[in-house]
């Protein structure tokens, strides 16, 4: 387990290195330049010498490799520099918003859950019934609807035609449901069809016929033997989908005008906020990092045999 983990620390240290230059590079060879941009939302008349003075200021006038070694040396001591726009410091910024989007990403996890587990192990039980039809269509329907649109629906539906939920806004749980469905529905649907896969290559198993020889009950195998090695694959594929949940919660946000991290970013790329561009990506990358180091150390918990084969190879 430690081996695991000390790998994994090592990979994140590695992924964050290069994502830092990539994020740097970008935010370089971007179009527009922050300077005009500062001196637009102070609506004075600026000179060159007072464009000069500000780029000295902010220390763009010195070479890239210099800009990215002191910007790199202030992540490590966990300082994102200032806004440039309104010269709050980053992680003040970070720090009011990420609850948000946590609370967001929680929320479309639990729709996730809800959705795809039952939904899986019904298609899978009942296969080629209806209700594995239902799970057929559902994943068709969540694979191409675009997030935005079904956000939109949502909204005329159940807010402005039914008005049983706010439409924009954080505050209470009922703020919380129409974004959830509207990022979690999407992945619940294709999850389900995992699952059911997983759990069909699972029931044929020579384990689960002897448990079924033994008298077991049906329900009792699929929860208890076949769900846990089903959810292995599955468990895996989550790893690559939590920078989809991050890069929808951009989406979502903006359109629910949910005040979380994606919000920031989109307001802070309008205004050429670099800092702010830059801390997100960072946090994000590090953020889908550690959810794959989590999952990694969840499959001992899920399937004891994955113990068992990695006390085997060390």
């Amino acid at each position: 387990m430690l081996t695991i983990i000390k790998e994994r620390l090592l990979q994140l240290v590695i992924v964050l290195f290069f994502l830092s230059l990539f994020t740097f590079t970008l935010m370089k060879l971007a179009p527009g330049d922050p300077v005009f941009s500062i001196l637009r939302a102070d609506e004075v008349a600026a000179t060159t010498a007072d464009e000069e003075a500000l780029r000295k200021e902010l220390g763009l006038d010195q070479p890239i490799y210099i800009q990215y070694t002191k910007w790199m040396y202030s992540i490590m001591q966990f300082d994102f520099g200032s806004s440039l726009i309104n010269g709050k410091p980053v992680w003040k910024d970070i720090l009011e918003r990420l609850p948000a989007t946590l609370e967001l990403a929680a929320g479309s996890l639990i729709v996730l859950l809800v959705i795809s587990i039952p939904l899986g192990l019904l298609a899978a039980k009942y296969e080629g019934k209806w209700i594995d039809h239902i799970s057929s269509i559902l994943a068709l329907l969540g694979a191409s609807i675009p997030a935005f649109w079904l956000g939109l629906m949502l909204i005329y539906g159940f807010s402005y035609r039914l008005g049983w939920l706010p439409t924009m806004g954080m505050g209470s749980a009922a703020h919380l449901v129409l974004p959830s469905i509207t990022l979690g529905f999407g992945l619940a649907a294709i999850y389900a069809r995992m699952l059911r896969a997983g759990l069909l290559e699972v029931l044929v198993q020579d384990y689960i016929r002897a448990a079924r020889a033994r008298g077991v009950g049906e329900w009792r195998i699929m929860y208890k033997h076949a769900l846990r090695a089903a959810l292995i694959p599955v468990m895996t594929v989550f790893g690559t989908s939590a920078g989809s949940i991050l890069a929808g919660s951009v989406i979502i946000e903006t359109l629910f005008s949910w005040p979380g991290l994606g919000d920031m970013a989109i307001e802070a790329i309008f205004k050429r906020d670099y800092p702010v561009i830059q801390a997100y990506v960072m946090i994000s990358g590090s953020m889908i990092v550690m959810v794959n180091l989590l999952i990694d150390l969840s499959y001992t918990w899920i399937d004891p045999r994955v113990r068992y084969v990695k006390e085997r190879i060390t």
